[in-house]
């Protein structure tokens, strides 16, 4: 092997590895520093150290351990120049600062130690204090998720801009101004308690959910799935599922994600072409994660009445029991939309609500709750309300109105995938009208 091809591999390795540890290492550097943004460089000079010594010394036996310890020390030491210059203002410093004095005012001989004792701490803990962090509500949505994945998805700038096809610049400025945010806002590194907790842990679950909607229906470029982001939103439920394994909610998320990629291989065709629900190969449907999601919403059934993400995953379990379309139970859905509805409602849940009338009790029901969202504001250029109508009018035989609404929906779509299959849709609805 030659030395650049070796280089190459310790450089895959390290880039592995960050992506696995670096949650847990920069977790534990916020919970000494207090600083997220600080913590997170600290934490990237351990990675660029790796990048240097690993060529040099071989990969070390335990190489998440090894990034571990060379990140507390440069905290460490970042903790100590601190300490060392500590002034009124700077509260933290200045108590360590005391704390680490004799009577007499010298430093003691064992500030060393003293300063290590910050870095014990519970690992799991820390992720889930970085997590509830990087999710607080007094950053935006965009940030939220933007930050969740560059701090405890260990995802690069360039990665997360490419998953939300926007500007490399714009995803870093986000980035920083979180860190500027949360540093400003003296957010505190820890899991809340009480009555705070339900409203944060409702911001981490939404941040969640919102990557990985982004991954399963991409908003927008010519892929219309994005597997990657569904692959960070589900291993963050996970890793939130096992850390807060008495949150229902968690687990009815994660429930959600595992039945919902049970689909991904069989939800387009051989060229990327979307593939509906009703049409696909549900033989290509993977066992795995239908078995793991429904075991997870079973989880979140034990633990008391069912939440949001929960009904729609007992949603999505309906159809993923469904060995063939037309066995689906489509009152059961219908009937847990009612739920839903009543729970949280919204005009998106108020749309999918239409569809399962539509299947359980007829065309003209669904059509009739969807005419009844025309008027509403937040739909006016969503571009599956027309696409919902556009269906149903299909099956009610009224098809020159049909094609007019997959037309509208194509205009209004920014993902070129789906709008080349609504395209296609109106096409058909035309040779059945002059038919």
């Amino acid at each position: 092997m030659t030395a650049a091809s070796q280089a190459s591999d310790i450089g895959r390795t390290v880039e592995a590895v960050w992506r696995m540890e670096s949650a847990r290492i920069t977790g534990a550097l916020s919970r000494m520093l207090r600083d997220v943004g600080i913590a997170e460089e600290l934490a990237q000079d351990a990675m660029l150290q790796a990048l240097e010594s690993w060529p040099r010394d071989g990969v070390p036996e335990r190489p998440g351990a090894w990034l571990m310890q060379v990140a507390k020390h440069r905290a460490l030491d970042h903790l100590r120049h601190a300490s060392m210059h500590a002034n009124k203002e700077g509260e933290l410093s200045w108590e360590m600062d005391e704390q680490l004095r004799d009577q007499s005012g010298q430093r003691r001989p064992d500030e060393l130690a003293e300063l290590a004792q910050l870095a014990e701490g519970d690992i799991d803990d820390d992720v889930l204090r970085l997590m509830f962090v990087a999710c607080h509500p007094v950053l935006s949505s965009e940030a939220r998720a933007a930050l969740t994945l560059k701090l405890v998805g260990g995802l690069a700038t360039p990665e997360i801009a490419r998953a939300f096809l926007v500007p490399e610049a714009t995803v870093a400025q986000r980035i920083v101004r979180a860190k500027r945010t949360l540093a400003e806002a003296r957010v505190p590194f820890e899991v809340p308690r009480g009555e705070e907790r339900k409203p944060r842990l409702a911001s981490v679950l939404q941040v969640i959910y919102l990557i990985y909607n982004e991954g399963y229906s991409a908003s927008a470029g010519a892929d219309w799935l994005r597997p990657g982001l569904c692959r960070e939103a589900l291993r963050l439920g996970r890793v939130l599922a096992e850390l807060a394994p008495e949150e229902g909610e968690v687990h009815g998320l994660v429930a959600l994600m595992e039945i919902q990629s049970s689909r991904e291989r069989a939800r387009t065709g051989p060229n990327g072409e979307p593939v509906l629900l009703l049409d696909q190969d549900r033989s290509r449907w993977d066992q795995l994660l239908i078995r793991r999601g429904l075991a997870a919403l079973d989880r979140a059934a034990s633990r008391g009445s069912l939440g949001p993400y929960a009904l729609q995953a007992a949603i999505a379990a309906c159809h993923a029991r469904a060995l063939r379309p037309d066995a689906t139970d489509w009152v059961r859905i219908a009937a847990l939309y009612d739920a839903l509805s009543q729970l949280r409602p919204s005009p998106i849940v108020e749309l999918n609500r239409a569809v399962a009338l539509g299947m359980a009790y007829g065309p003209a029901e669904g059509l009739a709750l969807a005419d009844q969202l025309l008027d509403l504001p937040v739909l006016r250029n969503y571009h599956l309300l027309p696409s919902v109508r556009g269906d149903l009018l299909a099956r009610l035989g009224r098809h020159a109105e049909a094609r007019a609404e997959f037309e509208r929906a194509a205009g209004l779509t920014q993902n070129e995938r789906e709008r080349t299959l609504l395209l296609a849709r109106a096409h058909e609805q035309k040779g059945l009208t002059h038919g």
